[in-house]
């Protein structure tokens, strides 16, 4: 075992390990990339992770600086998980702390997975409502900040967190809180880096006022810390909404005080299968106004995929050539909107299928949802890695985008077969490559940049659901203004003067260095 290793060993409670199998163990997550650790750490504590970034810190002021990453579950798409340094591995921080069923209020360390979580909760009848895996941390929900399928409806992460713990990069822990103008004055004046950080962001906000309501205002995407905007509301600060979104570039996520909200346990599904999209898009308006909890399109080929595997799909796929899928679920009031649904049947065209959540339809819809996994699984003749996925798309650009897609599937000889939430605005092309293709990075890095393009051009974000990481950072910073490069730069730098936090991820990513490591064999995870 190395000095480093050791050291750390003897400073934490939890365990410390730089032996080959478990460094290769934590060298990839859900991306196209593979980057191998020097030191893998699980604390198991706070406290354990204050030692190690206080170690770190200590180090890097003497020139000797240790990239660290934070880890959640390893379900990243873009690479965030991954770093050549130490990754500090939150699975042992996965305790539900304490919860108040009257207010609805629970504090839980950040290992734990949405799925612990809500099965804890749903003892008091309580849930917090996100639509994206449930093997996620709540520490990954938040610094990724996602887009999932329940958004449109419920959110997302944002909306359900009170107040969080973080320990930054010198090893102080940072519990944040909206303070009153007269408090950030009073915190600014602390000789500490918590205070040193509520009075730059103070400062940076105030002298950045106009770019940053410019952001607010027009900015669909998540490179960066775009969410610094929600940080001053008059004279008060509340450093919280700055970390989401910041994929570990600022500090250690280690607790978290969330707001739950109570079960809806009537949910009804509907399916409806058209051939043509313009249709299928005034389905999906009309399913939107009802404020479904999930609204979903797919193209029918990711279906006809599943069917092939197995799946009993005909009554959806029927002898479809080309069409769309739309998929929805409602949670509250459903007999007058199931209703409304049965109404408008008779006005559909005749060879759309529609199907309303019964008894004698339940399993059909439980396969339907099935699909998409075969679908991102299906590892016959390539891999169907994430490059163009968690992209914001208007809805009045998407008829547009889907005719755009159809010339790029041309150009690339790639099968992009879209699918996402209309709900939450947030779509995804998986198309598979052959990760052991010599020209894999070349092609891979094409795609990027011309799904970038055209989603650009059609007035979404490339980011729009999820942040750039270390894959979409290749386009992302390129395309984003200096100005905005600068205040996002100083933000870094006020919380991470060493710019030891993932500095490899999002505006600190080398393009050269991300293409260099494009994975050249499958990945063992499977892709959800």
């Amino acid at each position: 075992m190395g000095k480093v290793a050791k050291y750390l060993n003897q400073l934490t409670i939890g365990n410390v390990f730089d032996s080959p199998d478990v460094l290769e163990a934590y060298a990839q997550d859900l991306s196209a990339i593979k980057v191998k650790p020097k030191i893998v750490a699980l604390p198991e504590s706070t406290e354990d992770i204050r030692k190690i970034m206080r170690f770190c810190y200590q180090l890097a002021g003497k020139g000797v600086h240790i990239p660290v990453t934070v880890r959640g579950s390893g379900l990243d798409e873009m690479g965030a998980d991954l770093t050549n340094g130490l990754v500090i591995s939150t699975e042992k921080l996965d305790r539900l702390l304490e919860s108040d069923k009257r207010e609805r209020l629970v504090r839980v360390q950040a290992g734990i997975t949405l799925k612990e979580l809500n099965t804890a909760l749903s003892i008091h009848a309580l849930t917090i409502p996100i639509g994206g895996h449930e093997n996620e941390t709540i520490g990954g929900l938040i610094s990724n900040c996602p887009s999932d399928n329940y958004s449109g409806k419920y959110g997302g992460i944002m909306n359900y967190v009170e107040r969080i713990e973080v320990v930054l990069p010198n090893g102080d822990v940072l519990q944040t809180n909206r303070l009153s103008g007269h408090n950030v004055s009073k915190k600014a004046k602390e000789k500490t880096l918590e205070g040193n950080v509520y009075k730059k962001i103070s400062e940076i906000i105030n002298a950045n006022g106009d770019l940053i309501k410019e952001i607010y205002k027009n900015n669909n995407g998540s490179a960066g810390y775009p969410m610094v905007s929600q940080a001053k509301k008059g004279s008060s600060v509340d450093l919280t909404p700055i970390f989401f979104g910041a994929q570990g570039t600022l500090g250690v996520i280690t607790e978290v005080i969330l707001r739950a909200v109570p079960i809806k346990s009537q949910v009804k599904r509907v399916v409806a299968t058209f051939e043509d999209f313009d249709v299928a898009q005034k389905f999906l308006d009309l399913l939107n106004d009802m404020k479904p909890k999930e609204l979903n399109v797919y193209d029918i080929k990711i279906t006809k995929i599943a069917e092939e595997s197995g799946k009993r799909l005909s009554e959806i796929t029927r002898k479809m050539d080309s069409g769309y899928v739309v998929f929805a679920k409602f949670d509250s009031h459903n007999g007058s909107r199931l209703r409304k649904i049965q109404s408008i049947r008779k006005v559909l065209p005749k060879n759309t299928q529609l199907i309303i959540e019964s008894p004698k339809t339940e399993a059909k819809i439980n396969e339907f949802e099935n699909s998409l996994v075969i679908f991102l699984n299906s590892t016959r003749s390539g891999e169907r890695v994430p490059l163009v996925t968690d992209f914001y798309l208007p809805s009045s650009s998407l008829a547009r985008f889907i005719e755009d897609l159809k010339m790029l599937e041309d150009a690339l000889k790639l099968d992009l077969s879209l699918y996402g939430s209309y709900s939450a605005s947030n779509y995804h092309l998986r198309p598979k490559f052959k990760v052991d293709d010599p020209d894999f990075s070349k092609k891979a890095v094409s795609f990027l940049r011309t799904g970038a393009y055209i989603i650009e051009h059609e007035g979404g974000s490339i980011t729009g659901g999820s942040p750039e990481g270390r894959v979409k950072a290749i386009v992302t910073n390129e395309e984003m203004s200096e100005s905005e490069k600068s205040l996002y730069t100083a933000i870094k730098q006020i919380f991470d003067r060493y710019g030891i936090m993932n500095p490899a991820v999002k505006l600190g990513a080398d393009s050269r260095f991300t293409i260099t490591h494009f994975r050249t064999s499958s990945s063992s995870k499977v892709m959800v």
